[in-house]
């Protein structure tokens, strides 16, 4: 695979930005990658949904006092505006010209897990969102202080039930273990002392607040010092400790390059983000300008989102579905804002289970044949919300050299699609597409179709 797709898959979802870092070098690109703006506006979907925590009590007391039906259309109007949540986020991703700083926001938001299916209210998991594209370069500790003190935070890790003499451990637990130090790094006396400093942080207009009548005051002993601590004090002292920055560097080299990052690479590079006191652009320049120039494609398993908006980009799919990828998403186990459990996803290995395989391959014969993600699904709940008709026939085309022989061709989507191939595999494109091919001929462009739907369904275009 040519090196500059594999990292435009790797700081993107697709090959789209392969020629603007060929033209202005790899370096120009993370520098204009870095320097793309946050956009606060909030989406158009979100208009009805509750906003502040007025609005909110003011929704469930209507919701109290509605009857059956009316509740029905309430909670069916929420899931709806979740849905629109996903596809208007699928479409930044796809869509942006330098897509990293929504790679990186969907890295966060695998990190600092909040989902919508238990904090259940769309803005609270929005504002989450925003929190973690607008702080995606930043600095660590900051985004930290910042996710931990959000509304949907707060909910999703039960903090709103952790208070003075009926202490709830669960955000306490995963600050240590999931966000910042990890297993082996603190006591079971540090979580239940965090969670006296977290005590009584609940539900704000527009952040969590400490709620007076439920905080606990007394001193208490957190990763050896003493002191009456609260969130912010907390997350000062938990970033004093000597293995803060390797939990995160390994999970971005995993998210990025490798789903088995050597050690020595993970203290390497958190060697250096110490140093640069956890500022995330210079540690993200400095791991993909050193990677770049390494011999590593075929080091990652492709994450369902960079399977199918590859797949998409290629066939030049016209204004394709987001609500219809997203389905895919569910069905693959990446369902965004709805991770399984607290740890996120797995990542690796179960993106390419044997359901998912043939899941893949599916999309790949629906996808090269024109026809929409979800066809020949059974209608659900999900995809009645998508109120387009997915048997609805794609507008697809593939591009390739028309005046080349058999071998160039081969050899051109060869570069676009796989890292590597061995005689065997060459052997099979070339059963497909013969030596004695014209694209003059009528059919010629379904030959390529089919070789290029071939190529898509080894092992090796699962890999980047």
């Amino acid at each position: 695979m040519n090196n500059n797709t594999l990292w435009s898959l790797r700081l993107g979802y697709s090959a789209k930005q392969t020629k603007t870092i060929e033209k202005i070098g790899f370096k120009k690109f993370l520098k204009q990658s870095f320097s793309t703006k946050f956009d606060s506006n909030i989406p158009d979907y979100m208009e009805d949904s509750p906003k502040s925590f007025q609005e909110l009590k003011e929704t469930r007391k209507k919701l109290k006092a509605s009857n059956p039906e009316e509740i029905k259309e309430m909670l069916k109007k929420e899931a709806q505006t979740s849905f629109e949540m996903k596809a208007w986020w699928i479409k930044k991703m796809n869509e942006d010209e330098f897509p990293l700083r929504e790679k990186m926001t969907c890295f966060w938001h695998n990190h600092y897990v909040s989902t919508h299916q238990k904090v259940k209210v769309n803005y609270w998991i929005f504002q989450h969102n925003q929190i973690l594209r607008e702080n995606a370069f930043g600095n660590f500790k900051t985004l930290t202080k910042k996710i931990v003190q959000s509304n949907a935070m707060v909910r999703y890790l039960d903090n709103t039930d952790n208070r003075k003499d009926k202490l709830n451990e669960n955000l306490s637990r995963e600050l240590l273990e999931l966000f910042t130090l990890g297993i082996g790094n603190y006591t079971e006396e540090d979580i239940k002392n965090g969670a006296k400093g977290l005590a009584g942080l609940g539900i704000g207009e527009e952040s969590a607040v400490y709620r007076k009548n439920f905080v606990d005051n007394e001193s208490f002993v957190y990763l050896g010092k003493k002191g009456n601590f609260k969130v912010d004090e907390m997350i000062d002292i938990i970033f004093e400790q000597p293995n803060i920055p390797y939990l995160i560097t390994r999970k971005i080299l995993k998210w990025f390059i490798y789903d088995n990052p050597k050690e020595e690479l993970v203290v390497y590079y958190g060697n250096y983000f110490k140093k640069m006191n956890f500022e995330i652009e210079p540690l993200l320049n400095k791991i993909f300008s050193e990677e770049y120039s390494k011999n590593n494609g075929g080091s990652k398993i492709k994450n369902p989102l960079e399977y199918s908006l590859q797949l998409m980009d290629e066939l030049n799919a016209k204004n394709p579905n987001g609500k219809l990828i997203a389905y895919f998403l569910k069905n693959q186990g990446m369902d965004l804002f709805n991770q399984p459990n607290v740890k996120g996803w797995d990542g690796g290995n179960s993106w390419l289970t044997s359901q998912v395989f043939l899941q893949r391959n599916n999309v790949a014969d629906l996808l090269c044949n024109g026809k929409n993600l979800s066809r020949g699904q059974k209608e659900n709940q999900d995809n009645m919300m998508i109120q387009q008709n997915p048997n609805r026939h794609l507008d697809v085309k593939l591009n390739w050299a028309k005046e080349a022989n058999n071998k160039e061709i081969i050899a051109e989507l060869k570069d676009r699609l796989l890292f590597q191939t061995d005689a065997t595999t060459q052997a099979d494109f070339e059963q497909i597409l013969k030596y004695d091919f014209d694209s003059k001929t009528e059919g010629s462009e379904n030959a390529v179709i089919r070789l290029f739907n071939f190529m898509v369904k080894t092992p090796e275009f699962q890999l980047i």
